[in-house]
C-alpha cells in the first residue's frame, strides 16, 4: 500500500482526534493543524479513502477510520514504536496508568485476586470491558462501562457483543492466541465479526495455565497506543509476580 508520509499523519490523526471525540473529522479541523488548506486535506482524504483507510458517514461531511485504517494505525504503532509517536503527556500518562496497576496487583496474596485486581484496573483506565482467563473460567469485569460508550446506543450492536462474549471463552481456549499481544479489531474478530468492537489481549503465564489471557474489549474507536501498552504491560506484569 502506497502512502506518503503527509498521508499518514493525516491518518493517525483522525483516528486520535475521532478516539476523543467520538465524531468525524472534518478537512477544516485539520487544515489548522497542518497549516495546510482544507482543499488540501479533502484531495489527501480522498486518497485515504481510496485506499479503503477511512470512510464518510452519509449523515456527516467529516470522516471516520475504517477496520483497515485502525490495522494501518496499530501496525504503525508495533513499527514505529510509541516513543516515536506519543507525546511526552502521552508518555507520562501511560506511566502513571502502569504504576497504578503495579500498586493494585502487587497488594494481592493470592493469583486469582492479582488478575481480577489486574482486569478491573485495566476497565477504570480504560473505560472498556476488562476480562482474564482465571483456571476454567472467564472473568469479565466492567460490562456497564463499555454500554455507556456512545457506539452502543444500537441494540443490534449490544446484541452482536453480548454474542461475542457468550463464545469468548471456548473460542479462547482452542485458538490460543499465540502472541504475547494479540489484537482483533472489528470484523478481524473471530466471533461477533459485526459487533463493531477490538479486541486487546495479553497472554501470559500463570499457576492456572501456559496460555492465560489479559485484555480489553471496546468500540473500535479507542485509544490504541495507551490500550494496548496498559494490556502489554498487565501481561508482562502478572507473569513475572505470579
Amino acid at each position: 500500500m502506497e502512502i506518503t508520509e503527509r498521508q499518514k499523519q493525516i491518518l493517525c490523526q483522525i483516528i486520535e482526534e475521532y478516539a476523543e471525540t467520538a465524531s468525524p473529522v472534518g478537512s477544516v479541523t485539520l487544515a489548522k493543524l497542518f497549516g495546510v488548506s482544507p482543499a488540501t486535506i479533502r484531495a489527501e482524504m480522498a486518497r485515504l479513502e481510496g485506499l479503503g483507510l477511512i470512510a464518510q458517514p452519509h449523515t456527516s461531511a467529516g470522516r471516520v477510520p475504517t477496520d483497515a485504517g485502525y490495522r494501518f494505525y496499530v501496525n504503525h504503532l508495533d513499527g514505529a514504536g510509541n516513543d516515536q509517536i506519543e507525546s511526552e503527556s502521552a508518555r507520562n500518562s501511560i506511566e502513571r496508568s502502569t504504576h497504578a496497576l503495579e500498586v493494585r496487583v502487587s497488594s494481592q496474596s493470592r493469583a486469582d485476586a492479582a488478575i481480577r485486581g489486574a482486569v478491573d484496573t485495566l476497565v477504570e483506565l480504560t473505560g472498556n470491558l476488562g476480562l482474564a482467563t482465571i483456571g476454567g473460567q472467564l472473568y469479565l469485569s466492567g460490562i456497564s462501562r463499555l454500554f455507556t460508550q456512545p457506539e452502543f446506543g444500537d441494540t443490534r450492536r449490544v446484541q452482536a457483543v453480548a454474542k461475542l462474549l457468550d463464545n469468548l471463552e471456548p473460542w479462547l481456549r482452542e485458538a490460543a492466541p499465540g502472541e504475547a499481544l494479540n489484537i482483533f479489531i472489528g470484523h478481524e474478530n473471530p466471533i461477533g465479526k459485526n459487533s463493531e468492537v477490538s479486541l486487546i489481549i495479553s497472554k501470559f503465564r500463570s499457576p492456572f495455565s501456559d496460555r492465560s489471557y489479559i485484555g480489553v474489549l471496546g468500540p473500535t474507536r479507542q485509544n490504541y497506543s495507551r490500550v494496548m501498552a496498559l494490556v502489554r504491560h498487565a501481561g508482562q506484569m502478572l507473569e513475572e509476580i505470579l
